[in-house]
């Protein structure tokens, strides 16, 4: 592997350098990291002998299918909130509803609204008080939870995946030993059969900096030429999970599922809104199935050049070292995210993610949630990507 892939991810694999292992041969956050976590039931660990199948595949009916588009459960009226756009065209800020209160009604509501708007961000949240059990209840709610291949999870709640950003010194330079930016798009697991369609999102301990970029898909996809977009449709994108999975065992982490790979549409469709969004991702995404090499090379790189540079459909969250109790909900399929490397050597960035497994990525609405759904041949992109 390139040594420019072997650090991608670096705060979410169990790391040989810095990490312990417990008696129970448990790999762990070491000691003197363990003691001065703010929030320490959250801390990630890493079981090798924590074993799953691979995914199945799943129905998925959005809640949101079953909201009063008036939102009267989530934004009552006369209630004491208020909300803010944080961009024209996408996201949300609101202040004085806490999530944890919410009756299903209202929590229908809300992935609605979070279908509409994409980006949602709510402050002054009482999750991390109520730790890591109440979090993995509430994403419940929503639909099957993913539990992530190689990452860290609080012990006894797989289903959360932590992200910790050690203060050992080096960090900030493994990161950028080998790339001269941290900035990566993406949606998360998209190489699963069923990616996710969306995540809630909480920093729990932060210095300042470490802000999440998102990008508006769907307005990204709008911006093309009608030409463009229509020559769009109709193409598939190899995804796996290969690279990621390569990269927790060179750090000496676990492999919960074997590698996979999965093909789904470069324009996907939203269920819910009917809106169209580009689905590429340069960290799982490797080829257009349709395409020569070089023709797809060419065009992906554009695809993801117009993700990057498109300032003007991005949105940035600061999460103000967690001391807003901010949590953020995203729509997977209509945004892309990234990450900023440009903490403080030796500050700690600690967060924790729910993600709910969606549906099976469409382009048309008749192949929602077919198990059949097959949109090309999997063994053939998977020989066509590898060295000869």
């Amino acid at each position: 592997m390139a040594s420019s892939q072997r650090f991608g991810n670096s705060d979410i694999h169990f790391n040989k350098e810095f990490d312990e292992v417990d008696e129970d041969g448990v790999l762990v956050i070491n000691k003197h990291n363990r003691q001065q976590a703010k929030y320490p039931d959250f801390l990630p660990t890493w079981d090798p002998s924590f074993k799953l199948p691979p995914l199945k595949f799943e129905k998925y009916i959005d809640p949101a299918t079953r909201a009063d588009p008036t939102f009267p459960n989530l934004f009552p009226q006369g209630g004491d909130f208020s909300t803010k756009r944080i961009t024209p065209g996408f996201g949300t800020e609101i202040d004085g509803i806490q999530l944890s209160q919410l009756n299903d009604a209202g929590k229908d509501e809300l992935a609605l609204f979070l279908a509409q708007r994409k980006v949602l961000l709510f402050n002054e949240q009482d999750f991390a008080d109520k730790g890591p059990g109440f979090a993995v209840e509430f994403g419940k709610y929503f639909g099957r939870l993913h539990i992530h291949p190689s990452s860290g999870a609080p012990r006894g709640h797989p289903e959360l995946h932590i992200t910790y950003r050690r203060p050992e010194k080096g960090e900030l330079e493994r990161v950028f030993a080998n790339r001269t930016t941290s900035i990566g798009f993406h949606s998360d697991v998209s190489y699963e059969l069923t990616p996710l369609r969306f995540t809630v999102f909480q920093v729990l301990e932060s210095g300042d900096g470490g802000d999440t970029v998102f990008v508006d898909a769907g307005a990204a996809y709008r911006r093309l030429s009608p030409a463009m977009q229509q020559r769009l449709q109709g193409l598939h994108v190899l995804h796996t999970s290969e690279d990621q999975a390569a990269n927790s065992s060179f750090q000496g982490g676990v492999e919960r599922r074997k590698p996979v790979s999965n093909i789904h549409p470069l324009v996907r469709l939203d269920p819910v809104t009917g809106e169209k969004s580009l689905y590429v991702n340069r960290a799982f995404g490797r080829r257009i199935v349709e395409l020569k090499k070089e023709e797809s090379d060419a065009l992906l790189d554009f695809l993801h050049g117009h993700i990057e540079r498109s300032l003007d459909l991005q949105l940035r969250v600061n999460w103000e070292a967690g001391k807003r109790r901010k949590v953020a909900l995203f729509h997977n399929s209509g945004v892309s995210h990234s990450a900023t490397f440009d903490t403080v050597e030796g500050e700690v960035r600690h967060a924790f993610r729910i993600s709910v497994l969606g549906e099976r990525p469409i382009l048309d609405l008749k192949d929602l949630n077919k198990e059949e759904y097959t949109p090309g041949d999997l063994a053939d992109a998977l020989s066509a990507i590898k060295p000869i």
